[in-house]
């Protein structure tokens, strides 16, 4: 077993453990520990997104009693998925992987911080969106510098990139004519989560298979693309219902 499988197979047993406690407490479905409402949808359901938050909560108490930025935590997220690029070119996908994964954590401290120091504003969501953007964007660089001697997956990491864009992109123009549409599998956190725990899986299971690096992977980015161009033209057309019905 790999160093990184080893690490999240670790991780995972804490995770697992702590779950019971969780499970056993009082806390409320869709309720953060401080109490406040917690909103988004999660494809592999609203308990585990729930628990997730109440994990981190610790980590987000400590950094608003000593009053960090949440634009700290904004910049933390792009500066891991610009490690994750160089580390994709370099052929490290283990190691790419934890940093997609960590840089995810990064963009949910940013929010959570915000809320609980409440001085979230329309900049602090405009930057955390917009960098968001240029971090997707960094780690399907790194994937096509990776992959750059494979036609068929420079293409799909070209429309993996653009699916992932398209679905922020329906979502945000329909908030801005009035309709709010946050339905499909393939958001960004199902995103970060499918490439970097197959990033973090390849290695072991590739050769397990007696597979060439990164074999394991681009089944990975199949699903990714299709999903999230799948995930665009639903709201394309949900939105565009819409607009007809309430026009």
């Amino acid at each position: 077993m790999h160093a990184e499988v080893a690490v999240f197979v670790s991780l995972l047993g804490a995770a697992l453990v702590s779950m019971v406690p969780y499970a056993l407490g009082p806390g409320r479905a869709g309720v953060s520990p401080d109490g406040s409402a917690r909103k988004g949808s999660f494809v592999l359901g609203r308990w585990l997104r729930d628990w997730f938050y109440w994990a981190i909560h610790p980590l987000k108490a400590w950094a608003v009693r000593a009053k960090w930025s949440p634009d700290t935590f904004n910049y933390l997220g792009l500066a891991l998925s610009l490690a994750s690029m160089a580390l994709y070119a370099k052929g490290d996908l283990g190691a790419a992987g934890w940093m997609l994964l960590l840089g995810g954590i990064a963009d949910v401290l940013d929010g959570e911080v915000a809320r609980g120091r409440g001085i979230d504003s329309p900049f602090g969501a405009f930057l955390d969106s917009t960098l968001d953007r240029f971090s997707e964007v960094a780690m399907f660089i790194g994937l096509a510098a990776f992959y750059a001697e494979t036609r068929t997956a420079t293409v799909l990491i070209a429309a993996g990139l653009g699916g992932s864009l398209l679905v922020s992109y329906t979502r945000a123009r329909g908030e801005s004519v009035g309709v709010v549409c946050k339905a499909g599998v393939m958001q960004r956190a199902e995103r970060m989560l499918a490439l970097g725990f197959g990033s973090i899986f390849d290695r072991t299971l590739s050769e397990q298979w007696g597979r060439p690096p990164g074999s394991i992977l681009i089944y990975i980015i199949w699903i990714v693309a299709l999903a999230s161009i799948g995930t665009a033209i639903y709201r394309t057309v949900w939105i565009s219902r819409e607009l007809r019905r309430t026009r």
